[in-house]
């Protein structure tokens, strides 16, 4: 009854914002936002951590190669890891100091990872390679994209895309807009909100960058209804004739998705298995062209990030300037220690976040929040039948039919689950949220996409030694 309950509330907020004229997409739930712990925290410097453990896994591609050994002295902004290829980006070290151990440990996105490992000095002394940079206005496009790409800029909204690549589209493909995701659908999360409030200029510098490596002179924010305060700073900041629109969306998750935020402000579809860069479009975050800023104008890699540490057994809900390699337990410290029966720790937000065994994971690139939750909020009653309700079919904002991948994943008829669409799931989590049998449909379909993964591997492997 409850799940049925939210569903039907879900279909009336919906239509409320479709009569306040607000721009959204098809399919799309409600979940509750808690955002009330950390939306009023201003930005927080976390304190100088003594040590640090910086992956050199940090965005999707490959993992950055080391650059220092043991005993190597660094310096802030330095790099400590190169770019393995153009899909990838190097890492940089977040504190002064020496580097104690490269080698694997845990990572947030699960199991370990290479990663390198200082012991600060306690000093902040930046590298001499970090200096600003006075002619940003006769920058060309190439030059643009060459030092973000060197400053190591990944998406901060969770993807961690390398950002150069993005700007990188192919001659065939042109771009007209940028698109900033200002939206932050997951519940729970802040960092967002709170660099819109405090650093709206610089974000719009950042989106004005993207634009220039681009060649277009359409830009765009989105941002959920829900944060009036942020919609009204932006659109402060936007300097006349610059271009720059900043755009009310209706309150609803997935709304900040970018095939879902190129349908609801441009009425753009961007095709099955496509790109958003097939549309003409290009979307990044907002804490991205904050960094974008940072490497362009200040010559600073990206060496810290803005991530929200919230959830009822949190003593004091935070929003922190955090230094990348920062490990949560440091920060968890900070935030005036756990209170009350701890159950479960998700970095990310509940929709699409993972689960941790341990504290000692660091801050990366791609982590926009950490989030506690208490016995009472964690429910993990045993998946009942499907009911073949439709519900999952109805929130689905990609339009597929998610018991039918499932059904084919569970089999392991991995042909039919790509047929019908298993890879263009954006694993938003839409479906198992409004499921009354609590299937686990999102943790099948990362199964099958592995699987489909693994069989593409095989397959051209087999290629390569036919041809051999």
């Amino acid at each position: 009854m409850r799940r049925r309950a939210l569903v039907l509330a879900a279909r009336v907020i919906q239509t409320r914002g479709q009569h306040l004229g607000l721009k959204t997409f098809s399919g799309g739930v409600h979940p509750p936002t808690a955002k009330g712990l950390t939306k009023g925290e201003a930005i927080v410097v976390a304190a100088l951590p003594e040590r640090v453990v910086i992956p050199l896994r940090q965005s999707l591609g490959a993992p950055a190669t080391p650059c220092v050994s043991v005993g190597d002295d660094v310096k802030v902004g330095q790099r400590i890891g190169d770019a393995a290829g153009f899909v990838s980006v190097p890492v940089h070290a977040s504190i002064a100091g020496t580097v104690s151990a490269v080698g694997r440990f845990p990572h947030p996105v699960g199991g370990e990872q290479d990663a390198v490992v200082i012991e600060g000095n306690g000093s902040e002394e930046w590298h001499e390679s970090v200096r600003p940079r006075e002619d940003v206005g006769s920058l060309a496009s190439d030059e643009i994209r060459r030092i973000i790409q060197d400053a190591g800029l990944a998406g901060l909204g969770g993807a961690a895309f390398p950002t150069h690549v993005k700007l990188s589209p192919p001659e065939s493909k042109p771009i007209d807009t940028v698109i900033l995701n200002g939206a932050e659908c997951e519940p729970w999360l802040t960092a967002d909100h709170r660099l819109m409030l405090e650093k709206p200029e610089e974000i719009l510098q950042g989106l004005s960058i993207f634009m220039r490596a681009l060649g277009c002179e359409r830009g765009y924010v989105g941002i959920e209804a829900n944060k009036p305060d942020a919609v009204q700073a932006m659109r402060k900041a936007v300097p006349s004739g610059s271009g720059l629109t900043i755009v009310p969306l209706q309150v609803k998750y997935p709304q900040g998705a970018e095939k879902q935020l190129i349908q609801a402000i441009l009425r753009r579809a961007v095709p099955a298995g496509g790109l958003p860069m097939d549309v003409g479009v290009v979307v990044q975050n907002v804490g991205t062209a904050l960094a974008a800023y940072e490497a362009v104008h200040l010559g600073r890699p990206l060496t810290r990030r803005v991530m929200t540490l919230t959830g009822t057994p949190v003593a004091r809900p935070s929003n922190f300037l955090a230094r990348i390699g920062t490990l949560v337990s440091d920060l968890v410290e900070q935030a005036g220690s756990l209170k009350g029966d701890l159950a479960k720790v998700v970095s990310g937000g509940p929709m699409m976040g993972i689960a941790q065994f341990t504290l000692d994971v660091p801050v990366i690139k791609g982590l926009s929040g950490m989030l506690f939750l208490a016995r009472g909020e964690v429910h993990a009653a045993p998946p009942d039948p499907c009911i073949r309700c439709g519900h999952c079919v109805h929130s689905c904002p990609m339009k597929l039919v998610p018991t039918t991948i499932e059904k084919f994943v569970v089999a392991e008829k991995i042909d039919e689950a790509v047929r019908v669409g298993l890879l263009d799931c954006i694993e938003c989590g839409s479906c198992a949220y409004v499921c009354p049998s609590r299937r686990r449909l999102v943790h099948y379909f990362k199964y099958g996409k592995y699987l489909a993964n693994e069989r593409r591997k095989a397959q051209a492997t087999e290629a390569e030694t036919k041809e051999g």
